[in-house]
C-alpha cells in the first residue's frame, strides 16, 4: 500500500480560510505510467496496448517475443511500440508551411533541431472497444498552435491467425484542411539477448527483405536531400540481405505493392523466425534503424521497421502528404505477424 501524507501549514495571515490539520489518504492502487493496460490474444499470439499514446508494449509468438518490450512503467525508449501522428519522423527546425499559413512546432530533438514523431504518443488515449483478440482507442488533436487542426484518430488492433492488424482511421472535425501522415514504430526483435553495442553483432546476422526502388538522401540532420535509385548500390534490399552496413537510419520509397495493394518487408531473426510488417496502398515509405551508436542502456535489441505513409519532412517538401478535407477521412492498415 502506498501512503500519501498532506500537509497543510498554518498561515498567520488574517485573509486566509480555515486552517487544516493533517491529513493523510491512503491509495491502495495507483495505474501504471503508461495508463491502463489492454491484453488481447488470439491463438499464438498475445499483444498488450498503452493507454498511453495507443502504444504497442508487448507482442509475443508462441512465446517469443516479436517486438522488443518495455515495462508498463518504462518510458518506452527508441520510440518503441509508438503510434506517431499526424506526422511521423522530422520536421527540420520545427517549422513548416501548409496552404500558406506557417506553424511551429516544438523542438524535441535539440541536437538537430527538428521536431520529432508527432503529439499522439504524448498523450492518453480513450477506450472505446475492448474483446478478448482486439481493443479500439481514439484520441482528438489538441488545439496547439503548431497544429491547431481537429482530427479524431481512431487506433485498432486485433489479433488473427495472421498475427497483429493495425487500422489507424482520421477524420477531420475542423472546417479546413489537415495536414496528416502516420507510421507505426515497432522494434523486431532480432530473436537474442544482448546489451548495448553487442546488439549490433546479432542484428547483423539479421536479413532484411525490404521491396523498395528509391533510396532517401539525407543531410547531417538527417533530413531528406533527394532520392537515388538502389540499383547496384548498399541499399538494394530487393532480396533478402544481412544488416551487416551499420549504422542504420534510412527511409525507402517507391514501394513495389502487390495485385492486392499491398507492400511486405520480412525481416529474417537469427532464430530463424520470420517477421513480416505490412502496409495497404497507403503506405508510401519504410524507415529502418539499427540504433548502432546509440547509448547503450537505451539500444533495444532488435530492428526499428517502420511503415510510413510519408517520410520525414513531408510537411514541408508536401511528398506523399495527406491532406484532409473538412468532414474527411484517411484511413491505413498495416500488419505485425509471423510468417508461416
Amino acid at each position: 500500500m502506498c501512503t500519501v501524507r498532506i500537509v497543510v501549514a498554518r498561515s498567520t495571515s488574517t485573509h486566509t480560510l480555515p486552517t487544516m490539520e493533517y491529513a493523510s489518504m491512503a491509495v491502495t492502487q495507483l495505474s501504471p505510467r503508461t495508463g491502463q493496460q489492454y491484453t488481447i490474444a488470439f491463438g499464438d499470439y498475445t499483444a498488450v496496448i498503452t493507454q498511453q499514446g495507443a502504444g504497442l508494449r508487448r507482442l509475443t509468438w508462441q512465446g517469443n517475443d516479436v517486438v522488443v518490450p518495455f515495462g508498463a512503467d518504462d518510458v518506452p525508449t527508441c520510440m518503441r511500440g509508438q503510434l506517431l501522428v499526424p506526422f511521423p519522423n522530422r520536421i527540420e527546425g520545427g517549422e513548416y508551411t501548409f496552404e500558406g499559413q506557417t506553424y511551429e512546432l516544438p523542438i524535441d530533438e535539440h541536437e538537430r533541431n527538428n521536431a520529432i514523431h508527432g503529439y499522439g504518443y504524448r498523450h492518453f488515449w480513450t477506450l472505446e472497444r475492448l474483446t478478448t483478440s482486439a481493443v479500439t482507442l481514439c484520441w482528438r488533436t489538441p488545439n496547439l498552435a503548431g497544429y491547431p487542426f481537429d482530427v479524431l484518430v481512431h487506433v485498432a488492433y486485433e489479433l488473427d491467425e495472421d498475427g497483429l492488424h493495425v487500422q489507424v482511421h482520421a477524420q477531420n472535425h475542423g472546417g479546413e484542411d489537415a495536414p496528416w501522415a502516420l507510421a507505426i514504430h515497432p522494434w523486431i526483435a532480432n530473436g537474442g539477448d544482448a546489451y548495448g553495442d553487442a546488439i549490433d553483432e546479432l542484428n547483423a546476422q539479421c536479413t532484411l527483405e525490404l521491396p523498395a526502388r528509391t533510396h532517401v538522401t539525407i543531410n547531417q540532420n538527417l533530413i531528406p536531400t533527394g532520392t537515388e535509385p538502389v540499383d547496384g548500390t548498399a541499399y538494394d534490399y530487393r532480396e533478402p540481405k544481412a544488416l551487416s552496413a551499420q549504422p542504420i537510419d534510412d527511409a525507402w520509397t517507391d514501394l513495389e505493392h502487390d495485385a492486392g495493394g499491398t507492400v511486405t518487408a520480412v525481416f529474417t531473426r537469427i532464430d530463424g523466425i520470420r517477421v513480416r510488417i505490412t502496409g495497404d496502398e497507403s503506405i508510401t515509405s519504410y524507415q529502418v534503424c539499427d540504433a548502432s551508436g546509440f547509448p547503450e542502456p537505451i539500444h533495444p535489441c532488435g530492428v526499428a521497421i517502420e511503415p510510413q505513409t510519408a517520410y520525414a519532412n513531408a510537411f514541408n517538401t508536401g511528398i506523399d502528404l495527406i491532406t484532409i478535407a473538412p468532414g474527411e477521412s484517411s484511413t491505413t492498415n498495416m500488419l505485425i505477424g509471423v510468417v508461416r
